[in-house]
């Protein structure tokens, strides 16, 4: 009878507020018939705290990391269904808004309702009679990390927002339900706060891997809080007074008016810390320490690739901070066909592609950008040359291709597949015999249909394990972990914290330096001294921000980062407004004619598109909320 009452209860609050939780946010529990069950034993909490992981975004999804919402990956159109490409074609709106993660729509999954469902559980599970005590502080730590990665999620897209510090109750009144945004600072101080809370009760390191990989340890929330920090304490979020007059009912600006450089020393502090903790836990940069593999004893080169691939597809490796076991990389869309004998297009793909842009974005083999290397001549970069026996790690020997493909740094030959480059793996582990890939018009890779075939001839490599392979049975994948955080990504994230607070110093090269020693590239020192048309760019704190911004757009490329950056750094109107997306000319045969630029795209990005729009229909059940600005 009492729970029959409680279901009433919410019935008639649901009817009175005109849906509004269904509409804009579910914040009053439901199912309350079923809680007593849910916590009523060990076996059935421990089931509710693994739905709280499964309801987290789906980092593997392009549809929902941030891969395919800028330039990073171009795909064909109009095949492609991507619903997050959308937004980096401009097509965000506020009828019915792309990666809507405030009602779940277009590739959105409502992330309220797992926010209130963490509440639930932080509320309830001091209740279950047969929980181990150690159990009971663990297991309330991730449910706290979860939810304030999920708020962290929405603050980093929205800005302003409700934070949800505990469900509302069942007998809330329609003004209570509908509730407002939140200023920035507030949100991510609550965040903060909570995996403040959430660390101590954290393992150090994860004891039973065979059911435990992607749980949540202290290295990772570590990692992430400092993450968090230097998000806040980036330009978006730091004192943007382009938001002066985005003010709640209070007439208070959401977002601060006052740059702080103090957020950059708590961001820089926390992420060393990070980074001692997770040295002292074990965790180091991956390198691929095998020279042989089978018979084939493998070159440097090959050896120094392998390393940048595996240190996002060497399933967990020692570099993985926190990795994402449930949402695993379709890398069928991502493998050129021509790994496929047969050509039945039934298994590979192979229909990602990365603009022109982006790969010029990779250093020369000197370790500066290409446009500003001495010894690299980059007017020139289009022309053709023919590959000799010095580049056959990289490209095929007497191959025709553009100069833009020759000595270039390892991570470029690591992450990109392009016509007449190797491909190390996929069944063939000599790498003196390797495949070559052929992308021109009738070669392997070309274009025989309107649909699978990357759109700029270059495919995201990096993102391919090399140990995938062509059977008879199939395309058999070796899966991996989603990469959320990594070390390469906390030492970079430290080094701008620490620039931003101080400037450059030894320390801060160290950590980019350390990237850098991965891919066999000299010191930033070294490299630009001795190579960089403006040698001493890196002495500054304004030459070394633009330093590290590149560092992180290479080292990072095609981990869903590119776009989160650019925003937080407030560049994306200078990366993306009018940008050109443009790939070679795949429907030629020949050389000449192929490697002629082709515009696919050009891009719209304006001051609106920082922030996610609410939908006018939540606008509408909650008058109490904010349209964010432009919209």
């Amino acid at each position: 009878m009492k729970n029959k009452i409680r279901n009433l209860l919410i019935a008639i609050v649901i009817a009175i507020s005109m849906a509004a939780c269904n509409d804009f946010m579910n914040i009053v529990p439901d199912n309350v018939a079923t809680l007593d069950q849910a916590f009523a034993m060990r076996n059935t909490t421990e089931r509710y705290l693994f739905t709280l992981y499964s309801l987290m975004p789906r980092h593997g999804l392009n549809d929902q990391n941030g891969v395919m919402l800028s330039d990073e990956l171009w795909a064909v159109y109009p095949y492609n269904t991507n619903v997050a490409w959308k937004i980096a074609r401009g097509e965000q709106n506020v009828v019915s808004p792309i990666q809507d993660y405030w009602n779940g729509a277009n590739g959105g999954r409502r992330l309220f309702i797992p926010i209130r469902d963490c509440n639930t559980f932080l509320e309830n599970v001091g209740k279950v009679p047969d929980i181990e005590a150690h159990e009971l502080i663990r297991w309330s730590a991730e449910a706290k990390f979860i939810k304030a990665y999920l708020l962290f999620w929405m603050v980093e897209r929205y800005g302003p927002i409700p934070v949800m510090r505990e469900n509302l109750p069942i007998d809330a009144s329609v003004d209570e339900v509908k509730v407002r945004r939140e200023p920035v600072d507030e949100v991510f101080s609550y965040i903060i706060g909570l995996i403040d809370e959430a660390i101590p009760g954290l393992p150090d390191i994860i004891d039973n891997e065979a059911t435990e990989l992607g749980r949540i340890t202290k290295v990772a929330a570590m990692a992430m809080k400092a993450k968090i920090l230097v998000t806040a304490a980036s330009p978006l979020f730091n004192g943007n007074t382009d938001y002066a007059q985005f003010v709640d009912h209070n007439k208070k600006p959401y977002f601060n008016q006052e740059y702080s450089a103090e957020k950059w020393r708590i961001a820089a502090e926390a992420a060393k810390e990070a980074i001692d903790f997770a040295h002292t836990n074990g965790h180091k940069l991956y390198y691929q320490e095998i020279g042989q593999i089978g018979q084939a004893v493998l070159s440097d080169t090959t050896v120094i690739q392998l390393g940048i691939r595996g240190s996002v597809t060497e399933r967990w490796n020692s570099e993985l901070l926190w990795g994402d076991p449930n949402n695993r990389l379709n890398q069928i869309v991502y493998t050129p066909r021509s790994w496929d004998p047969a050509n039945s297009h039934y298994f590979l793909q192979g229909r990602y592609g990365p603009p022109l842009k982006m790969i010029e974005m990779f250093y020369s083999d000197n370790g500066v950008p290409i446009r500003e290397d001495r010894e690299w001549n980059y007017s020139e970069r289009y022309d053709l040359a023919v590959a000799d026996a010095t580049d056959r790690y990289n490209i095929m020997e007497g191959y025709t291709t553009v100069k833009l493909h020759f000595n270039r740094e390892n991570r470029f030959y690591a992450s990109i597949g392009f016509d007449g480059g190797s491909w190390y793996g996929q069944g063939r582990f000599n790498d003196k015999d390797p495949f070559y890939l052929m992308g021109k018009m009738g070669q392997a890779a070309g274009v025989i249909d309107r649909e699978f075939h990357s759109p700029t001839g270059y495919w995201p490599k990096k993102m391919v394990h090399y140990e995938n392979e062509v059977r008879s049975t199939g395309y058999v994948q070796v899966w991996y972990p989603w990469p959320v955080i990594r070390l390469a990504d906390l030492y970079l994230l430290y080094a701008e914290a620490a620039n931003e607070f101080g400037g450059p110093s030894g320390e801060v090269y160290e950590y980019i330096n350390l990237v850098r020693e991965r891919a066999g590239l000299p010191t930033v020192q070294d490299s630009w001294s001795n190579y960089s048309t403006s040698p001493e760019k890196y002495r500054s704190k304004e030459g070394l921000r633009s330093i590290i911004q590149q560092e992180r757009t290479i080292e990072l490329m095609f981990e869903a980062h590119r776009f989160s950056d650019l925003r937080r750094w407030k560049k994306a109107i200078d990366e993306l407004n009018g940008n050109i997306i443009s790939g070679w000319n795949i429907m030629q045969k020949e050389a000449l004619a192929y490697y002629k630029p082709r515009v696919l795209f050009i891009q719209e990005f304006t001051p609106k598109h920082y922030l996610w729009p609410l939908s006018e229909n939540s606008i509408l059940v909650n008058p109490n909320l904010d349209q964010s600005p432009g919209w």
